[in-house]
C-alpha cells in the first residue's frame, strides 16, 4: 500500500501501529490532507501555541512537528504511532508534547485542531476541558469525513465554542471552522462526565451493581446487549486465579469475575486512557479489594509474560474508527495464547457472523461453543 502523504511543507512516510505490511488501511485520510492544506493556504500563524486532539495515527502531529505542537488522544495507539511516525521523519520526539484525555490540557491554547471523533460524548467532553484555555483569538478548526460530521457535531462546537460554520465537502471530507465567543459562555456547561448507573438484574453476580464510564467509553449510557449477555455465561475461576478483562472498556468483566471470586487476581487492560480510568472507577465503586487488581493501557497483552495467566476474557472490537477490521480481534486471540499457561482459557464473546471459531481452532486447535443466541456467541479456547 502507499504510505506516503503529500503535505504542503513535505512528504512523510507514515504508518499505523503496531506496523503491520500486510495493513491494508493508512495512517492518514483526506480530512487530515483536507485541514493540512487549508492551514497552508490560510497563512495560519502557527507560532503559538498549537493543540492536536484526536489525531488517530499521529499524521498531523507529525506534519506540524515543526511548530512543537501538543497532542490530546484518547488512545495508546495513537499515541505509540505518533512516536513511530516521528522517528521515521526525523524528529525529536521532544519536540512534540504528548498528552492523553486524562492529563490537563494547556492552559492558554492559539490554534485547535480537532480531529472528530466517532463518540459524541468524547468531543463534548474534550471542547468543555479546552474551553477555558480559548481566547478571542484562538483558531479553531475541526477536520473529518463529511459520514462522521453530523448536525449533532456542530451544535457541540457553536454551544461550546461559538458560532460555527462548515467548508464544502473536498473527497468527502469537510472543515469546521468555530469562533471563538466573546467572554462568559454559559452554555458552556461543566462536563456531565463520567456517567454512572447501575447495573440491571438477572446478569449474575454483577447484578445491581454500580458501573462508571467516561466519556467515550462504549455504552456509556446503559449495559449493552453482548455484555450482558456474556455476563450471563462467565466463568468462575479458582481462587488466586490470574485473569485479564482484554479490552476491558469500563470494567464490568472484570469487575463480575472479582464479585464473584474474591481470590482472583485481576488485570483490566484496554488501548483507551478513557476506558481505563472508567474500569479503575467501577472496580473501586464497588468497593472490592484493590490489591488484587491492576489497570493498565497498552496494546493488548504486549508487554505481559509468556504463560503468566489462568483466564482471559475478551469482547474484541471489530471496527477501527470507521473501517471493519478483524486485525484487532486476531491480535488479542494471539496475545492470549502466548500470556495463558498450559490449559488456560480464552473466554471470547462476538457477534455470530464473525466466525470467531475459525480463528480460534487455527490458533488454538479448538473452540467450544459455551452459549448462544440469535444474534451473539459465547466460545472458549484452551491452551494445550
Amino acid at each position: 500500500m502507499n504510505d506516503r502523504m503529500t503535505t504542503p511543507w513535505s512528504e512523510l512516510t507514515l504508518t499505523r501501529f503496531p506496523a503491520d505490511p500486510r495493513e491494508r488501511l493508512r495512517a492518514w485520510d483526506a480530512s487530515d490532507e483536507y485541514l493540512l492544506g487549508h492551514l497552508a493556504q490560510a497563512g495560519t500563524d502557527l507560532s503559538g501555541t498549537v493543540v492536536i486532539v484526536g489525531d488517530r495515527w499521529g499524521a498531523l502531529t507529525t506534519a506540524l512537528a515543526a511548530h512543537r505542537p501538543t497532542q490530546i488522544t484518547d488512545s495508546f495507539l495513537a499515541q505509540e504511532a505518533t512516536r513511530a511516525n516521528l522517528r521515521r521523519a526525523g524528529v525529536d520526539e521532544d519536540s512534540v508534547r504528548l498528552l492523553t484525555t486524562r492529563d490537563a490540557p494547556p492552559e492558554s491554547v492559539d490554534v485547535l485542531l480537532l480531529r472528530v471523533p466517532k463518540s459524541l460524548a468524547l468531543l463534548e467532553d474534550q471542547l468543555l476541558r479546552l474551553a477555558p484555555a480559548l481566547h478571542e483569538g484562538t483558531v479553531v478548526v475541526g477536520t473529518g469525513m463529511v459520514k462522521e460530521i453530523h448536525t449533532s457535531t456542530l451544535k457541540l462546537f457553536e454551544r461550546i465554542v461559538g458560532p460555527t460554520r462548515t467548508s464544502l465537502a473536498e473527497r468527502k471530507a469537510r472543515l469546521i471552522h468555530s469562533t471563538v465567543a466573546v467572554g462568559p459562555n454559559p452554555s458552556a456547561s461543566a462536563s456531565p462526565w463520567p456517567h454512572r448507573y447501575a447495573l440491571p438484574d438477572g446478569i449474575g453476580p454483577a447484578s445491581g451493581h454500580t458501573v462508571v464510564n467516561h466519556a467515550g467509553v462504549f455504552c456509556a449510557e446503559r449495559l449493552d446487549i453482548g455484555t450482558r449477555f456474556f455476563l450471563q455465561h462467565l466463568p468462575e475461576p479458582a481462587g488466586g486465579a490470574r485473569v485479564v478483562d482484554l479490552g476491558c472498556g469500563n470494567g464490568v468483566v472484570g469487575t463480575a469475575v472479582a464479585l464473584a471470586a474474591p481470590e482472583a487476581e485481576l488485570l483490566f487492560v484496554d488501548e483507551s486512557f478513557q476506558a481505563v480510568a472508567s474500569a479503575e472507577e467501577t472496580y473501586r465503586t464497588n468497593e472490592l479489594p484493590e490489591e488484587r487488581a491492576e489497570f493498565r493501557v497498552g496494546d493488548g497483552l504486549a508487554g505481559i509474560p509468556d504463560g503468566s495467566v489462568d483466564l482471559v476474557l475478551n469482547n474484541p472490537p471489530f471496527h477501527t474508527h470507521q473501517a471493519t477490521t478483524d486485525a484487532t480481534a486476531w491480535r488479542m486471540f494471539t496475545g492470549a495464547r502466548r500470556a495463558l499457561r498450559p490449559g488456560g482459557e480464552l473466554w471470547v464473546i462476538g457477534n455470530r457472523h464473525l466466525g470467531y471459531h475459525v480463528k480460534l481452532r487455527k490458533l488454538f486447535g479448538n473452540s467450544r461453543l459455551v452459549a448462544s443466541d440469535a444474534k451473539f456467541v459465547v466460545l472458549k479456547a484452551v491452551k494445550q
